[in-house]
């Protein structure tokens, strides 16, 4: 049995942006697909935060062929002394676990415009349900449903 939609407020970043339709099959509240407006707003910023990442590598990487993303931590030279190298390899070490992360969040936001051209963004890879909007405005790139996601991490 289908029942009458509701026409929810939704909010990104703070700022009303349109509305997502509640929609009732046989009693269990269903969301529906983020409508256009909502996903281009998405897309800016995920394409913002992409750039951003993309000047922080730049600044913390280096051309690295042996690396399979072809970028390396820069190894920074301060100096011949021993407390210098110390903050030599301190640096370094942070660089490269920055790098790692930013190199992940640019897979993860990749994947997500990806799926956004292909039309199957806000769809749970797993279930194939819709991701709830809220989630999607919390984590922009989440590929999965709370539901999938929680059961991932519990069989971890």
């Amino acid at each position: 049995m289908i029942l009458p939609k509701t026409k929810i407020m939704l909010e990104y970043k703070q700022r009303p942006i349109g509305f997502f339709l509640l929609l009732r099959i046989n009693n269990k509240v269903m969301e529906n697909v983020l409508d256009k407006k909502i996903i281009a707003e998405i897309k800016a910023d995920l394409l913002a935060r992409k750039e951003q990442i993309l000047d922080n590598l730049k600044d913390i990487s280096q051309p690295d062929s042996h690396e399979s993303d072809h970028l390396g931590a820069k190894f920074p030279e301060y100096g011949d002394k021993a407390d210098e190298n110390a903050q030599e390899i301190n640096d370094y070490s942070t660089n490269s676990a920055t790098e790692k992360v930013l190199e992940k969040t640019l897979a993860d936001i990749e994947g997500a415009l990806k799926r956004i051209e292909n039309g199957t963004y806000g769809i749970c890879k797993y279930c194939h349900q819709p991701i709830a909007a809220k989630r999607l405005q919390a984590r922009p790139v989440a590929s999965a449903c709370i539901s999938c996601k929680t059961e991932l991490q519990e069989n971890e």
